[in-house]
């Protein structure tokens, strides 16, 4: 499996963007989208800046190693909304605690809603507590019910990704659309 689209702007929305180097709540230096030493080169530090670009590039390899931690973890797989929840939740607390939580343990178990509601049990420091439920919320909702909200108390989901848009075609006319209707309509 890997992160989907939607789970790629939500892990973002929840991590954000700062091209400056940054102390996190427990005083990491992080920089870009949530990349701290602990990913790899560049080490954060004060002072550092980085531009947009390369906060994409870093963000998109350190994910890669995030995705491949939950594929291998899980034991069967997932239906997308729930494997880019736990993505998110490798992201914010590191392959390592992944690998031994009680979210991973109860899914081995085949107790999804048990492994849901674990998902609340990495709640310090208390302010990660509404991403928390973001990741719980995303984890039972299927995208095509709801699209996830970056922290359950957001006033909106996460905008989904659009694709662009395709070149008009030689069909594109009012008349081609009247023909295709009519078409249809047989």
């Amino acid at each position: 499996m890997d992160l989907s689209a939607v789970g790629r702007a939500v892990l973002i929305a929840r991590e954000g963007r700062r091209l400056e180097a940054y102390r996190d709540s427990v005083g990491i230096w992080t920089i870009g989208v949530g990349h701290t030493a602990a990913a790899g080169p560049p080490v954060p530090r004060a002072g550092l800046r980085i531009g947009a670009a390369e906060a994409d590039a870093i963000f998109a390899r350190d994910v890669a190693a995030f995705v491949r931690t939950v594929a291998e973890a899980i034991p069967e797989p997932l239906p997308q909304h729930a494997f880019d929840a736990l993505v998110s939740l490798c992201f914010n607390i590191g392959p390592a605690a992944f690998r031994r939580s009680t979210v991973l343990r109860r899914l081995r178990a085949g107790d999804r809603a048990g492994a849901s509601e674990a998902i609340l049990m990495w709640n310090r420091p208390a302010a990660i507590i509404p991403r928390r439920q973001g990741e719980f919320d995303q984890f039972l909702t299927p995208y095509e019910t709801a699209l996830p909200r970056a922290r359950r108390g957001d006033p909106l989901p996460v905008p989904s990704p659009v694709a662009p848009a395709s070149p008009p075609t030689a069909r594109s006319g009012w008349r081609a659309r009247l023909r295709d209707w009519l078409h249809a309509a047989r």
